[in-house]
């Protein structure tokens, strides 16, 4: 695991400090609204409340994320992925929103965000045998190869997750 820290060129954090807001989708040009006609996003967020039901909506969003970009191969991973960072940050029951962020950094990498309130960082740990949980971040590391990593800033952190973009297919 790495610990990221921000942008040296852009000074940017790798995800906005969250704000009590209700549910909506923010894109890479800082809009709530819906993107103009054939017009691709290269980041997207969205801001969900502590609670169970919100696994399955950050699951959705970076699925229609994936899709928007045709990225439909990445789906099953992104989704295993999304759902054990946003289930990491219900457990941890800050009374703010948490984060959830999806951006192309390069066309070779898709990187999932999840920010919360917490300065709990995550431990990956060796469960054993019968453990019935613990897995979580072991699956995350090996989908993604090793490349994800935690970012600790002053109200909570951001964990994120980078998956490979698989090359195109020559003809």
């Amino acid at each position: 695991m790495r610990i990221s820290r921000p942008d040296p060129s852009t000074g940017a954090s790798p995800m906005p400090q969250p704000t009590a807001v209700p549910t909506r989708v923010i894109d890479n040009a800082g809009e709530a609204s819906a993107p103009a006609a054939g017009r691709l996003t290269t980041s997207a967020t969205i801001c969900l409340p502590y609670r169970p039901e919100s696994v399955g909506a950050a699951r959705r969003f970076v699925s229609a994320k994936l899709r928007e970009w045709e990225l439909d191969d990445l789906m099953n991973d992104a989704a295993l992925i999304v759902s054990e960072l946003t289930t990491n940050s219900v457990e941890t029951c800050c009374q703010t929103r948490m984060l959830v962020g999806v951006r192309r950094p390069s066309t070779r990498i898709v990187r999932i965000l999840v920010g919360d309130g917490s300065r709990s960082m995550p431990v990956m740990v060796q469960a054993g045998p019968d453990a019935t949980s613990g897995r979580g971040l072991a699956m995350v590391h090996r989908l993604t190869h090793g490349r994800w990593g935690v970012t600790p800033l002053p109200f909570g952190k951001v964990v994120h997750a980078d998956l490979a973009v698989p090359a195109p297919i020559s003809p």
